[in-house]
C-alpha cells in the first residue's frame, strides 16, 4: 500500500476532497507507472487552515525542541535513502547512481547544514536600548521542481520548520514520488499535526491557490521564471513575502592561464550533470579566442564520453530528460543553432542512434555561438553547450553579465587573484571557482530575473524570519 493518491493534511494521510488523478510518466519509457491525486482549492483550504491552527503552538517551541524534531526526520530519511534514489531515478529519468550520489545526497546534505545553522543561529540582539527579535514569519506556501526533487524541498521545509514556521508544500506533479516518500519521513519522525503538509496538484490548481491564500504569510517558490511571475503577482494581492529562485544561462570563463584541457573537460561535465536540467549549469563556456577551435576539440571528445542510456544501469552517466515538453523545446532549440548559423560539434537533433524510446537527447556542443544568437540567450535545460570565443577579461566579462539572468556564474584560472578580480565583477548570486566542490552553507540565489531571496543554512533560516524592534526594552 502506498500513499500516492493521498495528500498528507493535518498528520493523516487524506484522499482529496474532489476525486482526480494524473498520470506518472517514465521518462525512460515514455509510459505511465503510476498515478496520483491532483488537488483543487478545497484541498489547499484544508492545509492551509491545518498549518495555520499549528502555528501559534509550533512558532513558541524552542530551538531545541526544532532540534529533535529535524534530526529525527534525517535519522528517518537515512533509513529510507535508497527508497528516495529509486523514486528520483524513475519518476525524472535520472540514473540511478546520480540519483544516490547526487540527488539524495543533496537532501541530507541540507537537513545536516539546517541542523548545523540551526544550533548556532542567533534570533535576537541587543542594540542599546532596543531588543532585535527575528520571529517565523507563519504559514508558508512552498512550491518546488522536478529537476532537484529532493534538494529544492529540504532547501524550503527544514529551515522553515529550524525558524518555527509551518508549512504546506506542492511538489511537482511531473516528479511527485519523492515528495510523498518525504511525507511519510516527516509524518513518522513525529512532526507536529498542521506543521507539515502536503498537497499534490497542478500550477493553476493548487500552486496559484497557495500564492494568492488570504492565510499564507510566504510563497517560497523554485521553477522558471516564467511561473515566477505569475506566482508573485498573484501573492501581490495580499502583501505576502515572495522568494524566489528562478531560470539561469551561467556563464564559464576559461581564462587564459587556466589549465585549458581540464577547465574545458570539467566545464562539459558540470554542463551535462543531471542531463542539463540544472539552473546553475554553466551552460555558456566561454574561451580566449585563439583558443576557439582547440577547445571544441577538448568538448567534443568529453561530450562524446558521455554513455546515455537507462537510469537503472549503475554505470548511465546521462539519462532522459523528464518530459516531452521538454524533450520538444530541446529539440527546437537544436534546430535553433543550427538554423542560426552556430557550429554543431557533437550531438544535434533526435535521439542517441541505439535508443528508440524514451526522452533521451544527444549530449550537443555548439562552437562558435555567437551573443544573441538563441542557444546563447535561452535556457535550455537540456545537455546543450555553447561555446562563446572572448578576445581579453573585459569583454569575458561584458558577454557573461549580459544576460536577463543572473543565478550562476563560473570563473577557472591557475591564478586565484585573477579568478578572484574576474568573479567581483560578475553579476551572479553564485560564483564558482575552479570548479570547487559543493556548499551547502554558501548563499544560493540570484540576480536580476534569476529571483530573489537566498536558501541554504542559515541563509535559508533568515528568509523564513520577521523581524521585530522592541523598543524601550532597556540596558
Amino acid at each position: 500500500m502506498n500513499n500516492h493518491l493521498n495528500f498528507f493534511i493535518d498528520g493523516k494521510w487524506v484522499a482529496p476532497v474532489n476525486p482526480a488523478t494524473l498520470d506518472v510518466i517514465d521518462p525512460s519509457t515514455e509510459e505511465a507507472y503510476t498515478k496520483i491525486s491532483v488537488g483543487s482549492k478545497a484541498d489547499v483550504d484544508k492545509a492551509v487552515t491545518a498549518a495555520k491552527a499549528a502555528f501559534p503552538a509550533f512558532s513558541r517551541t524552542t530551538r531545541s525542541d526544532r532540534l529533535k524534531l529535524l534530526n529525527r526526520i534525517l535519522e528517518i530519511y537515512n533509513e529510507r535513502y535508497e527508497d528516495i534514489a529509486q523514486a528520483v531515478s524513475q519518476e525524472m529519468g535520472a540514473p540511478i547512481t546520480w540519483a544516490r550520489e547526487a540527488q539524495a545526497w543533496a537532501g541530507r546534505a541540507h537537513m545536516e547544514a539546517t541542523i548545523k545553522a540551526l544550533e548556532d543561529y542567533e534570533f535576537s540582539e541587543k542594540r542599546g536600548a532596543t531588543l532585535v527579535v527575528k520571529e517565523p514569519i507563519g504559514v508558508c506556501a512552498l512550491i518546488t521542481p522536478w529537476n532537484w526533487p529532493l534538494n529544492q524541498i529540504v532547501c524550503k521545509v527544514a529551515p522553515a520548520i529550524a525558524a518555527g514556521c509551518t508549512v504546506v508544500l506542492k511538489p511537482s506533479e511531473i516528479a511527485p514520488i519523492s515528495g510523498i516518500v518525504f511525507s511519510e519521513i516527516v509524518d513518522a519522525a513525529g512532526t507536529p499535526n498542521g506543521v507539515y503538509n502536503m498537497v499534490n496538484g497542478t500550477g493553476p490548481d493548487v500552486g496559484q491557490v497557495m500564492a494568492g491564500h488570504p492565510d499564507v504569510d510566504m510563497v517560497s517558490f523554485t521553477g522558471s521564471t516564467r511561473a515566477g511571475i505569475i506566482v508573485a503577482k498573484t501573492a501581490a494581492d495580499t502583501v505576502k513575502r515572495v522568494a524566489q529562485e528562478l531560470g539561469g544561462k551561467s556563464a564559464n570563463i576559461i581564462l587564459a592561464d587556466a589549465d585549458f584541457e581540464q577547465a574545458v573537460k570539467k566545464g562539459v561535465e558540470g554542463c551535462f550533470g543531471n542531463s542539463g536540467q540544472s539552473c546553475d549549469a554553466p551552460t555558456r563556456m566561454l574561451v580566449p579566442a585563439a583558443r576557439h577551435d582547440e577547445a571544441l576539440a577538448v568538448a567534443r571528445d568529453a561530450a562524446e564520453a558521455h554513455k546515455v542510456g537507462d537510469p537503472r544501469a549503475e554505470d548511465t552517466q546521462l539519462g532522459p530528460v523528464v518530459s516531452q515538453l521538454q524533450y520538444d523545446k530541446i529539440q527546437r532549440l537544436i534546430e535553433a543553432g543550427i538554423k542560426e548559423g552556430a557550429t554543431l560539434v557533437t550531438g544535434g537533433p533526435g535521439r542517441p542512434e541505439h535508443l528508440n524510446r524514451g526522452y533521451y537527447v544527444r549530449p550537443t556542443v555548439f562552437g562558435h555561438v555567437k551573443p544573441g544568437m538563441t542557444v546563447e540567450k535561452e535556457e535550455i535545460f537540456g545537455p546543450v553547450l555553447s561555446v562563446i570565443s572572448y578576445e581579453d577579461d573585459d569583454d569575458a566579462v561584458r558577454i557573461a553579465n549580459d544576460t536577463v539572468y543572473g543565478l550562476a556564474a563560473y570563473v577557472q584560472s591557475k591564478d586565484i587573484k585573477h579568478a578572484r578580480a574576474v568573479a567581483s565583477r560578475l553579476r551572479a548570486g553564485q560564483v564558482n571557482l575552479n570548479y570547487p566542490d559543493w556548499d551547502t552553507f554558501a548563499p544560493f540565489g540570484g540576480y536580476k530575473q534569476s529571483g530573489n531571496g537566498r536558501e541554504y543554512a542559515d541563509w535559508a533560516i533568515h528568509d523564513f524570519l520577521e523581524v521585530k524592534g522592541i523598543i524601550g526594552y532597556g540596558e
